[in-house]
């Protein structure tokens, strides 16, 4: 009793603050289990709320009736524009989906930013909430207990409407049967278009109640995302309750357990958050077998019989270029190594610094398509073995050894080694799933980055280490073209074995496993084997791009290994085509430029200029600046085998009411009918390449 006692106005406002994350989380729920929109700008959502609240706020019932209509309606009308941008993306699966959204909330967060002003608001309430009343002896906030209490009834009146009423037999349909909700009379359209609107009154209406508790001002969007997409992993879709006790636990953890277990309290969420996701896939095995006469062919057969198909047509004329088809899918390559070599004569300095940026960035990238492209392991955590190749060519400079290449092999080596760790717990998800583990990952990798000063230096970062030598005995490298000119070095040669793998037969492998999983696994294949080695290339890969960048930018900082720099490489690798090598170095430097020289043009508008290129590349580049060329998978164009990642219809998502059971992934899938999405209350991913498991035979 006297542990509570000590403790009870922290476990109170971790109730307060669970159910704040409740109300904007079961409109997370909404969008991403009723209508599939898997809505990375719901925390955007929150924030308008909160501003137009904040704005209209003046102490008096008047203005807090006013900020609530106004804040719930203007994040209402957000949420159906947010339906007509997704409605194109239908075919496109949740890769697409994600990137747009991402793409929208950095242009809602720069408009807010210019509207309200970059300081966090203060929000008045009315005087009778702005007071203390006595609780077991302790004084607490009036406003935080009453919004508890419009926090529970909002909970149960939420769970009513979606399992008595008509709207709600809807919106359950409109999940598990949307022809049957059509034959019905009802137009699923405007049913997933209400779904979007209501979870975004839901977020505005929290954004406007929680002002209070967690004020809008920079990173508050984020933040609130980040724990409601933990609160929808813990809780799943199928039940509002669910979703209710999850988000109770999540604010005690972030209230209560910082009071009583400060070093752990940073660790809990998403450590929790990827071991329910882990344990989840461990209960769907991966499709082992798949129905084919005797005679059928192999996957890697196949997949050559495929890549020779659609390589006829160009038979005609590619004899007449220099080489043939070996020359024309070189000369990509070529042109751009040219056009890199030529850049420190054509560049001024801090042109060419950006540029040594936009090479450590494209490894990182590249190491995504390898994951992405060619595994089928979509990634938002491949900032993690960034980040530890990054800290520890910082660390080893620290201590004295600057040679660059011994930096490049020990933060290699370091982060394969931590690439190996966490592979077996990414390597059997699938889909949406695998974007939330890998997110979980790099969120735990930061929480890391944050609370280990003595190897990080925290969020102030790491700087004043000495520069690294191109070589044994030679001078530090300080000038900015000598910089980049080693870069570019370790960036071709890494580029190069990485074509070199991907074009061998253990790329092919691993293509074949990515089209074709159930058949490799029937015919014997250590299809697990496979992807773990290529999670661990991958992850080598990417920390040879962190020690680059540390190299050339002679500082680190938390925000240059965060989620922002994830997103940013997943868009490179969309950019360029999910299998083109050379797109994903393309993509990051049209990123880098726009986010540092563009924007040096219009400052403060960074995040704008990036949200636009999200957008303007979800919708124009389907398929990449490969697509635009069509040719053969790899270095070159990269003309993908098959469509895009995600590029069908995903299923429908469970439904958000625990009364009925989550709709089963379709037959015959080989990769997502392996996923857990089903089991575990998310929805499924679309099917990837050649609808996997649909191939004749």
């Amino acid at each position: 009793m006297d542990l509570l006692d000590a403790h009870l106005v922290p476990a109170v406002d971790g109730v307060a603050f669970g159910l704040l994350l409740f109300v904007v989380a079961a409109g997370l729920s909404l969008a991403f289990g009723t209508a599939g929109v898997l809505n990375l700008s719901h925390g955007t959502l929150y924030a308008i709320g909160a501003y137009t609240g904040a704005e209209l706020s003046d102490g008096t019932w008047g203005g807090l009736a006013l900020g609530l209509a106004a804040g719930t309606a203007a994040a209402c009308l957000a949420g159906a524009g947010l339906s007509a941008a997704t409605a194109p993306l239908a075919r496109r699966g949740h890769l697409a989906q994600a990137l747009l959204t991402f793409g929208l909330a950095l242009i809602g967060g720069d408009l807010l930013i210019q509207l309200f002003g970059a300081d966090e608001l203060p929000v008045r309430v009315p005087e009778m909430l702005d007071s203390s009343v006595s609780l077991l002896g302790h004084r607490y906030p009036a406003y935080r207990l009453c919004f508890i209490v419009m926090a529970v009834v909002l909970a149960a009146f939420g769970t009513w409407v979606l399992t008595r009423t008509r709207m709600g037999a809807a919106v359950r349909a409109a999940a598990d049967d949307p022809q049957m909700l059509a034959a019905t009379g009802h137009s699923p359209r405007a049913v997933h278009t209400g779904v979007l609107a209501a979870a975004g009154a839901l977020a505005g209406a929290a954004g406007v109640l929680g002002a209070p508790i967690i004020g809008p001002g920079p990173g508050t969007s984020e933040n609130v995302l980040m724990l409601s997409l933990v609160v929808v992993v813990l809780g799943g879709l199928r039940s509002l309750w669910a979703t209710f006790f999850a988000a109770i636990a999540v604010g005690e953890v972030q209230t209560l357990g910082v009071a009583v277990a400060p070093a752990l309290a940073p660790y809990l969420l998403f450590a929790a958050m990827a071991a329910v996701l882990v344990l989840r896939s461990r209960f769907v095995e991966p499709a082992t077998a798949h129905s084919s006469g005797p005679s059928s062919p192999g996957p890697v057969a196949r997949l050559r019989e495929r890549m020779a198909v659609r390589a006829a047509p160009l038979s005609s004329w590619s004899h007449r270029l220099p080489g043939g088809p070996a020359w024309r899918r070189a000369a990509p390559l070529l042109v751009l190594l040219a056009v890199l070599v030529a850049l420190p004569a054509l560049l001024d300095a801090y042109s060419i610094s950006l540029a040594g940026s936009a090479l450590a960035l494209g490894l990182l990238a590249v190491s995504v398509t390898v994951l992405t492209g060619y595994a089928g392991l979509p990634t938002l955590g491949q900032t993690a073995p960034f980040a530890v190749g990054a800290y520890a060519t910082a660390n080893l400079a620290d201590a004295g050894w600057t040679v660059g290449p011994v930096q490049i092999v020990l933060s290699a080596l370091a982060a394969a080694v931590f690439a190996a760790v966490v592979g077996p717990a990414v390597i059997r998800a699938r889909g949406t799933t695998v974007l939330m583990i890998t997110l979980a990952i790099g969120e735990l990798t930061g929480a890391v980055v944050n609370q280990l000063k003595s190897v990080t230096g925290g969020a102030d970062g790491l700087v004043g280490f000495p520069a690294t030598r191109a070589w044994w005995g030679g001078p530090e490298m300080a000038e900015e073209s000598e910089l980049y000119t080693y870069a570019l070095v370790v960036a071709v040669v890494a580029v190069a074995l990485t074509l070199l793998v991907l074009r061998s037969p253990a790329g092919k492998l691993l293509t074949g496993t990515r089209g074709a999983e159930a058949r490799m696994r029937a015919s014997g294949h250590p299809v697990g084997r496979y992807l773990l080695v290529a999670h661990i290339g991958a992850g080598a890969l990417a920390g040879v791009g962190g020690s680059l960048m540390v190299t050339v930018q002679q500082y680190l900082a938390p925000a240059d290994v965060g989620f922002e720099i994830a997103a940013f490489a997943l868009l490179a690798v969309v950019i360029g085509g999910t299998t083109s090598v050379v797109g994903a170095l393309l993509g990051a430097g049209l990123i880098v430029a726009t986010r540092d020289w563009v924007a040096g043009s219009w400052p403060g508008h960074g995040p704008l200029l990036l949200g636009v290129l999200f957008v303007a590349t979800v919708y124009l580049l389907p398929r990449g600046l490969a697509g635009l060329r069509g040719d053969g998978p790899g270095g070159g164009g990269g003309r993908q085998p098959g469509p895009p990642v995600s590029e069908e219809p995903p299923p429908p998502g469970p439904p958000v009411s625990g009364d009925r059971p989550a709709s089963a992934p379709p037959a015959g899938n080989d990769r997502t009918a392996s996923g857990p999405l089903a089991s575990e209350g998310l929805p499924p991913s679309a099917p990837t390449p050649n609808s996997a498991g649909k191939v004749s035979s």
